[in-house]
């Protein structure tokens, strides 16, 4: 991220050093060969430098038209089109990853994680018109769009490609993968919710936060929805495990590791983030919220 000059000062390097994020490529990849790692664990951090520096920035993260007017250089970099412009970091960045994934990835599974991305990009016009309004959405909203605005797919379209195999196309888009995609990418996000939640509150209101969605449009103390979050948590989980079982039935094997990946994801995000100074040191000892208002 330094050296695409994503981080403005020594002390966002020092910050993202001290939040030990690597930990969250090697947990969630633990059985990827190391050249594939360090092309997903860059991946990774590009989407960290971009959140924090752009997405949730006052300068640009509060105003849907200043997102929007930055898509252009974005997506042009993502197809490989016109060059960045030298100042442009993040489409730098964005070029470079996008020439290391293309050096490894058929075309197929390159045009699967430049999808998930481009969708990633629009949906943060979602957010920041949201916070241009201090708009808080509804449950049904923010859980189709929290799919798309954490990123978690773009993550997803690299397990095949960094584990060195491929799905074929029926069989990603088969009605048991989708699912089990889906119900992986609710955990993690709804996980990240629960345990960023403290963090969010201090520094965005927590609006796009679960949490916060379900106490406002619901009139839960925010206790009441936390337990909301985690008993929609042990549904999710008992649904993907009866998806998975059924899906044993027909699976050829890149599509049973393609699922293993899934569930790398979904137990190593909690790994990282109980382990993370960006979380847990975000909650103070005995935290008790009251009434959200």
């Amino acid at each position: 991220m330094a050296a695409w000059n994503m981080l403005p000062s020594a002390d966002s390097i020092e910050h993202f050093s001290r939040s030990e994020l690597g930990l969250l490529p090697a947990r969630t990849n633990p059985t990827v060969p190391r050249e594939s790692l360090r092309l997903i664990t860059d991946w990774y951090f590009w989407l960290w430098a971009f959140d924090d520096g752009f997405c949730e920035s006052e300068l640009t993260g509060h105003r849907a038209a200043a997102v929007a007017r930055a898509l252009p250089s974005l997506l042009e970099s993502l197809d490989g089109g016109r060059a960045p412009e030298s100042g442009d970091a993040y489409g730098l960045a964005l070029r470079d990853l996008l020439d290391r994934i293309s050096a490894i990835a058929t075309p197929e599974q390159l045009d699967r994680w430049r999808s998930a991305v481009k969708e990633y990009l629009f949906a943060q016009i979602w957010e920041a018109a949201n916070r241009e309004v201090d708009l808080i959405p509804t449950p049904e909203d923010y859980l189709l769009m929290r799919r798309t605005t954490g990123a978690t797919y773009t993550c997803f379209a690299l397990i095949d490609t960094g584990g060195g195999y491929r799905i074929e196309t029926e069989d990603w888009y088969h009605p048991d993968v989708r699912m089990l995609s889906d119900l992986a990418c609710d955990l993690v996000g709804w996980d990240n919710d629960l345990l960023s939640y403290a963090k969010e509150r201090r520094t965005d209101k927590a609006r796009h936060n679960l949490v916060t969605v379900l106490a406002t449009h619901k009139s839960l103390s925010v206790q009441d929805a936390l337990l909301e979050v985690a008993r929609m948590h042990d549904e999710a989980i008992a649904a993907f495990v009866d998806r998975r079982a059924a899906m044993e039935a027909w699976a050829p094997s890149p599509v049973l590791n393609y699922v293993r990946g899934l569930e790398h994801w979904i137990r190593g995000h909690i790994e990282f983030s109980f382990g993370s100074a960006r979380f847990v040191h975000a909650w103070p000892e005995d935290t008790r919220w009251p009434q959200a208002n």
